[in-house]
């Protein structure tokens, strides 16, 4: 992969700092990615080259490029944190894949561009993990001390925009007017971007389970004339930590000299960062969590994403006090008839809900969702062999040579057979 011609460009309403990436050793097309602002934030975005290499990083390494060249000097610090980066993502899930990209830029180290002071930025989404970062760094951090908020970054092109046929322009000029009062609250400049780097490689599981963390790094590097650091929220507590696209033993590691990333509030549970939020009125009317964009709405209230939040809400009693939802209330029938459980990570979430929900009175929902708990500890004991029929199937494998199993799928084959005659 080629990274060449890093220009910036801008007219009377915007600023767009663009490169052009060149793939060569996978079929895909060359294509200028581009980060971009309106015109009045333009002195603080730079066409920084650390800033294309963090966006281009996973992408090439997943898709097999055997190097990314760069015509410009790079920090030290990021270099080594690149390479810590692609060993992680490959021990966690390709141990035996393709090499470590080779990262050919000029020689000699580039050294810290000088700042004449420090200022500090966060993403923010308008959903829970963003919402209650910056509600606990106003309550943790006075003002006048460096790592107070100033800068609130709104990205277009992640989960607003993730489609190249589809912008959802009209969607993301919501999301930036719900999140204006909370900006004007926090004390924070809020700053839209728009950027098309998730479409090196726009699939959906790259994207959680590798990229994302990366992509929101490449969009603080832009940035690197005005903050100093820049913090992703955490969306898993170092209790349930997995492999994960944001990650506190990735993000870090997307560092320079010139500018900090930082993985926070992984310290925090869920229902403690939802506590956060009910609290403050502001975030509490414009929260944002949805998984299905809705127009016109900021949720739609069916999504797995919003029935866990309303859920949560309710948990914490502030479920009806919320503009934010279409639904005040959920019912018993409502949470039995969806299925909540996808990964044997939300156990953990939702073991959390059951005494709060309890104590609100609403044991109706606890018992639903112990009994949601208890189907999939089952399903898990069975997928993983744990159960008595897990360890017949040990037994057949080991010493009989899988003969029990394929007499099974015969007999099941004859059965269909009959039934279908029949």
């Amino acid at each position: 992969m080629k990274i060449t011609d890093l220009r910036k460009k801008t007219d009377a309403e915007k600023t767009r700092v663009v490169a052009t990436v060149s793939w060569e050793n996978c079929d895909r097309p060359t294509r200028d990615i581009y980060f971009e602002v309106p015109a009045r934030f333009s002195e603080g975005l730079s066409a920084d080259s650390h800033a294309f290499l963090i966006a281009a990083l996973l992408p090439a390494m997943r898709n097999g490029e055997e190097r990314i060249a760069l015509e410009a000097k790079i920090c030290p610090e990021l270099r080594e944190g690149l390479l810590a980066v692609m060993s992680i993502i490959r021990g966690w899930y390709t141990p035996t894949g393709h090499p470590l990209v080779r990262l050919e830029t000029e020689r000699g180290a580039r050294l810290p561009a000088p700042h004449t002071s420090t200022r500090a930025g966060v993403f923010l989404s308008g959903g829970v993990d963003s919402l209650a970062l910056l509600r606990s760094n106003r309550r943790d951090y006075p003002l006048a001390h460096p790592h107070s908020f100033k800068d609130g970054l709104l990205v277009h092109g992640f989960d607003i925009g993730a489609f190249e046929e589809d912008p959802e322009s009209a969607l993301f000029e919501q999301a930036h007017q719900t999140l204006a009062p909370v900006a004007r609250a926090a004390g924070i400049t809020l700053i839209p971007v728009e950027t098309n780097i998730r479409h090196l490689d726009s699939d959906i599981n790259f994207w959680m389970y590798e990229f994302h963390g990366a992509a929101l790094a490449a969009v603080a590097h832009a940035f690197s004339n005005r903050l100093t650091s820049a913090s992703i929220a955490s969306s898993v507590p170092y209790y349930a930590l997995h492999p994960w696209g944001s990650h506190p033993l990735v993000d870090p590691r997307y560092s320079s000299s010139d500018i900090r990333i930082c993985h926070e509030n992984a310290r925090f549970s869920r229902l403690e960062k939802v506590q956060l939020i009910a609290n403050w009125d502001v975030a509490l009317q414009n929260l944002r969590v949805c998984a299905w964009n809705p127009p016109g709405r900021l949720n739609c209230g069916q999504c797995d994403k919003c029935l866990r939040t309303m859920i949560e809400l309710l948990a914490v009693g502030k479920l009806a006090q919320t503009r934010a939802f279409p639904l005040t209330d959920i019912s018993e029938q409502l949470l039995k008839s969806t299925k909540i459980i996808h990964r044997r990570y939300d156990t953990k979430y939702y073991q959390a809900l059951i005494a709060p929900l309890k104590a609100q009175g609403r044991a109706d929902l606890a018992t639903v969702i112990e009994n949601k708990l208890a189907k999939y500890e089952r399903y898990l004991a069975w997928e993983e062999e744990r159960d008595w029929k897990g360890w017949i199937k040990r037994f057949d494998r080991r010493y009989l040579g899988s003969h029990l199993f394929k007499s099974y799928q015969t007999v099941r084959q004859r059965i269909k057979g009959v039934g279908r005659e029949c």
